[in-house]
């Protein structure tokens, strides 16, 4: 395989579950990139959030690509120059935040440096019996590096565009009421899981593999030449797109059922175990 480019999701992927990019993984990317192959980070972290890993990576130097909010937005990181974005309408933003206040579940949306939110102090999940109450809201602020606004009504707040409208809630109640919340708007907008309490608004056709083939076509990378690495149901696209499509051993069975290839799980440096194979 004539590899030209790696692209990696992070969370669950590229870091393990300490959210720690670990010496062995980061080591098998810098040497991947030494010998000409791009590194592309797929997420659906903002932009902000993800520069951290940048610096780690040294993609600068190799000049890499983000392709950030599940693929609505790509920059180049040497440059910082825009190369891809494609976010929803003002007014399906609008329409979306409206429907969602009948449910239980936190919008979250982002502009510049801030995260707007109805209520700060709102955000606690309960999510397993280890990490017990869990404040969602400030989990994601700090992720993306944003200062945290509160807004009433954040449908009649929004007069911009949105690379995306992230919504967070108890994982059993979004997995029973997914279909009811994304029902008006399954022929306008993509709407996914991006882990078991998150569900994720972008506009119509974007999905990573989407971002990268606009981005990476055009400088001679095809699919054939690129090896894609994910573990949630966000990256279908990624390893469906990819000539190599690997899965991480803590992937979700669909993502599994998909790939080319499962290698080990984010704490076992499954990245590194499955490039010191593949290049």
């Amino acid at each position: 395989m004539d590899v030209k480019a790696i692209v990696l999701d992070i969370d669950g992927t590229l870091l393990n579950d300490d959210k720690k990019l670990t010496k062995r993984t980061k080591e098998a990317l810098i040497s991947a990139q030494k010998k000409g192959i791009k590194v592309v980070l797929a997420s659906g972290k903002p932009t902000p959030g993800m520069w951290k890993y940048v610096e780690e990576l040294q993609m600068v130097h190799y000049n890499g690509m983000l392709v950030s909010y599940n693929g609505a937005h790509v920059i180049d990181v040497a440059t910082k120059k825009e190369l891809f974005s494609q976010p929803l309408s003002i007014e399906t933003s609008q329409q979306i935040l409206e429907h969602l206040k009948q449910f239980d579940v936190l919008p979250m949306i982002a502009k510049d440096n801030y995260m707007y939110v109805n209520n700060v102090y709102n955000g606690l999940l309960h999510l397993d019996s280890q990490m017990g109450l869990f404040n969602i809201i400030e989990y994601e602020a700090r992720g993306g590096n944003f200062q945290l606004c509160e807004k009433n009504d954040l449908a009649a707040f929004v007069d911009f565009p949105l690379h995306k409208i992230l919504i967070a809630a108890q994982p059993e109640y979004l997995n029973k009421n997914w279909e009811n919340i994304l029902a008006p708007f399954k022929n306008t907008v993509n709407g996914v899981f991006s882990a078991p309490m998150y569900f994720e608004f972008t506009d119509q056709g974007i999905d990573k593999a989407y971002a990268v083939d606009k981005t990476l076509l055009p400088l001679g990378i095809h699919p054939e030449h690129i090896i894609s690495f994910g573990d949630g149901h966000n990256d279908l696209s990624l390893i469906h797109y990819a000539g190599m499509g690997v899965a991480m051993g803590n992937a979700v069975d669909e993502l599994k059922n998909s790939a080319d290839k499962i290698t080990l799980t984010n704490n076992e440096d499954g990245i590194a175990a499955a490039l010191a194979e593949l290049l």
